[in-house]
């Protein structure tokens, strides 16, 4: 079992008595792609997740796509290596990164990621405060992504979620718009 930071474990801590009293819910961020594609930013954030001691979640909209992002991070980088499996493939409680296409939060995770136009049925459902933060990664390009996404940001926002939205810049690092 993967160990957290000091640091990681007292600010979990910290949020999960605070939610216990009903303060706090998960910071959702919403990632607008106009410049990369998911295959190019997602390994990225899903390396900075497990450098702060995280489990990741990745939820998608189906298994053709969850075989798509199993084979991207076997092959995305020939120097590196993320640990993943999907959900199937072993005991998903060990897995510090898990692909589903399925609700629960079989692996514990402290973050989770919505791709492809997934999307939870009820954003004010417990399970869903449970994550650190949900980063829903949406392709700019396509009409009914960002509608889907825009039906997403109502729902969170809602729901009472901290919602936030990032752009990516002309230098491609990703900019906080609102």
């Amino acid at each position: 079992m993967h160990a957290s930071p000091p640091s990681v474990a007292l600010a979990l801590l910290a949020r999960h008595l605070l939610r216990k009293r009903g303060r706090i819910l998960s910071e959702v961020l919403f990632y607008h792609l106009e410049r990369r594609t998911l295959e190019e930013v997602l390994p990225g954030l899903l390396e900075k997740s497990l450098e702060r001691g995280w489990r990741a979640l990745i939820r998608t909209d189906s298994a053709e796509r969850a075989e798509m992002i199993d084979t991207l991070l076997w092959t995305y980088d020939d120097s590196s290596f993320l640990p993943h499996a999907q959900t199937g493939d072993g005991d998903a409680k060990r897995q510090p990164v898990l692909i589903t296409v399925e609700e629960d939060n079989a692996n514990g995770a402290n973050v989770l990621f919505l791709v492809g136009g997934a999307a939870p049925a009820d954003w004010s459902a417990q399970q869903m405060s449970a994550f650190t933060r949900i980063v829903a990664l949406f392709d700019g390009r396509d009409p009914e992504a960002l509608g889907r996404a825009r039906e997403s940001w109502k729902g969170a926002r809602d729901a009472g979620h901290a919602v936030t939205y990032w752009k990516e810049g002309p230098g491609g690092r990703f900019e906080k718009q609102a």
